[in-house]
């Protein structure tokens, strides 16, 4: 079901931006993650596009969530479960609530016509996937659904570099943006090199478009976070090492590996990391709604 103001917005030709519903139900701290959600509506409808963040309310899909329903949502006593795009129609037919990941968000976005998306970073393949064959289903759902997603980078707990090469083999582009290095989350810089960057919202909406004609994947455009919120690089790899170690320690596997690193991460660097978090996620809010204003436009 979409909002009003969502319906209102396809009426008048105006740009859409999807957002998850995850980083509420089970990626940032509360307080913090319903002041994030807002922000990150409100950066959007500031550049000039209009937010509409996606999640399964008793089993009802929902394109563009109320400020009553995001506190719901994020109400610790009410079971909320994760959704991916594989978990989507169980969820419908069993009327259960539930907050979309990357994937499971872009999959209901391009079903309600929505060509943009905001996160703060692309799933990948984690640590020792050789083994365990782990890896996020973002990566799939990225290249058989073509919506252009701003995030900043993978995770800088997954295996960068091994995330880099499915991309690249799923044929799905990256693009830096203003910059030609990857984006580590919380770093600037992954230490990785990328062939493409945009320097502009239109140029950005303009290359997609382009894009559109010859391929049915979707866009990675990379965001760097902003320096003056970059987590220190020594502070960064204790912080993951900790992280890591914990997770070996638990057992911990599939989706709930990456609430747990998150977790751990934000308790070893006091904090630190949730608002570096905070900050990349509205920032890249704010970018998809220029490049959804400028792909509207023409």
């Amino acid at each position: 079901m979409l909002s009003d103001e969502v319906r209102d917005a396809f009426n008048d030709g105006r740009g859409v931006v999807a957002l998850e519903s995850t980083i509420v139900v089970h990626g940032l701290p509360a307080p913090v993650n319903l002041e994030v959600a807002r922000e990150c509506e409100e950066a959007v409808r500031a550049a000039g596009a209009v937010p509409a963040t996606i999640a399964v309310l008793g089993g009802e899909i929902r394109v563009g969530l109320s400020v009553e329903e995001i506190d719901a949502l994020a109400d610790p006593s009410r079971t909320v479960a994760k959704l991916s795009t594989r978990d989507l129609g169980y969820a419908v037919a069993r009327h259960l609530d539930g907050a979309t990941t990357v994937a499971g968000t872009i999959a209901v976005a391009h079903r309600a016509g929505i060509d943009v998306m905001a996160t703060g970073g692309l799933g990948g393949v984690h640590r020792g996937a050789s083994e365990s064959f782990d890896e996020s289903a973002d990566l799939t759902a990225l290249s058989r659904t073509p919506v252009l997603v701003v995030a900043s980078g993978a995770k800088s707990i997954l295996d960068v570099g091994a995330t880099l090469e499915r991309l690249d083999s799923l044929g799905i582009p990256v693009w830096g943006y203003r910059t030609t290095r990857f984006p580590g989350f919380y770093l600037r810089d992954s230490g990785f090199s990328l062939d493409w960057s945009v320097d502009s919202p239109r140029e950005a909406a303009d290359a997609f478009r382009a894009h559109r004609v010859t391929s049915p994947t979707g866009v990675l455009v990379a965001q760097p976070i902003d320096a003056k919120n970059e987590l220190d690089p020594a502070l960064h790899d204790a912080a993951l090492a900790s992280a890591l170690a914990v997770v070996a320690a638990r057992g911990v596997s599939g989706k709930e590996v990456t609430p747990v690193l998150l977790e751990e991460f934000a308790r070893e660097s006091a904090g630190v990391s949730v608002q570096a978090n905070r900050a990349l996620v509205v920032a890249n809010a704010r970018l998809a709604g220029e490049i959804a204003r400028s792909w509207s436009a023409s």
